[in-house]
């Protein structure tokens, strides 16, 4: 029995960290809260939903990010952007009333009622783990949440792109005056930011039911776990998401009747320790 509550921390660790990776990119960068991001996680959802009617549940798994992304792009051209030099309240509205506005959007198109997608057929089965049943599609997503923290971290450490990113998210003014297009750097780091919302909302479709409110279902999560890891962190996130998706499963199961405050007990006892988060501010 706790094997299985571990490994659905860990599974669910795993969504946040894919769901958050988005979250923190997007702040170190940009500076913005984007309250908006869960809404970008359930249209993820309902697109990667539509494509896997259409085809597969492969080809949603690439199409939807894909979507989600030029819809990131466009979403810092035409927001992100103006709201730069805006003060923090006006720019927790505009991602708030966005959020209203997907919600609404996605309730028009696909209707109020939940939805299930289909895991794929070859992980559709049990894998024997030293005689526990784990579900095959949970270690898949195990399997993608390492990916994108590995990929992310390979990508920010070792490549142009990456350095970049860095620094912008340390001093935009300078790293401009070197002669990067921090515009166009933005832009695709919101894109990338929109994109892992999207195919985490991919990602939890299978094992998640889709409905118009599975967006406030994570979006609390995520922010204490960029919070307590460290807002624009990173790495500090990755560590906050495995942490929180730990006590979830085991909250849920020898503390129900504390389990929904227990992320907010331990982001207050991390803030007194250590206000910064796990890892600071640092990219």
């Amino acid at each position: 029995m706790l094997t299985i509550n571990l490994f659905n921390g860990l599974v669910y660790g795993a969504l946040l960290i894919v769901m958050c990776s988005g979250l923190a990119l997007i702040y170190g960068l940009r500076r913005v809260i984007n309250f908006a991001h869960g809404s970008l996680y359930m249209l993820g959802a309902y697109i990667g939903y539509t494509i896997a009617l259409k085809t597969n549940f492969w080809v949603a798994l690439v199409g939807a990010p894909a979507v989600m992304a030029l819809f990131g792009v466009l979403l810092d051209r035409y927001g992100f952007r103006l709201l730069q030099d805006r003060d923090p309240l006006t720019v927790v509205l505009v991602t708030f009333g966005l959020l209203l506005v997907i919600e609404d959007f996605v309730q028009t198109v696909w209707g109020k009622s939940n939805l299930t997608v289909d895991a794929p057929a070859a992980l559709s089965r049990s894998v024997d783990f030293f005689g526990t049943p784990l579900p095959a599609y949970r270690l898949a997503v195990v399997v993608i949440g390492a990916l994108v923290a590995l990929g992310l971290t390979a990508w920010l450490r070792w490549s142009k792109a990456g350095l970049f990113v860095r620094a912008a998210s340390t001093d935009p003014v300078t790293t401009a005056m070197q002669g990067v297009n921090t515009d166009a750097l933005s832009a695709g780091v919101v894109g990338l930011g929109t994109a892992l919302a999207g195919l985490a909302g991919v990602v939890a479709a299978p094992f998640l039911s889709l409905s118009p409110s599975m967006s406030s279902d994570v979006i609390i999560d995520s922010f204490v776990v960029v919070v307590i890891g460290g807002l624009g962190s990173l790495g500090g996130a990755f560590v906050a998401a495995m942490v929180l998706g730990m006590v979830q499963a085991l909250g849920a199961v020898y503390l129900p009747d504390l389990s929904a405050v227990l992320p907010f007990v331990i982001m207050v006892a991390v803030l007194i320790w250590k206000p910064a988060g796990f890892a600071g501010s640092r990219t």
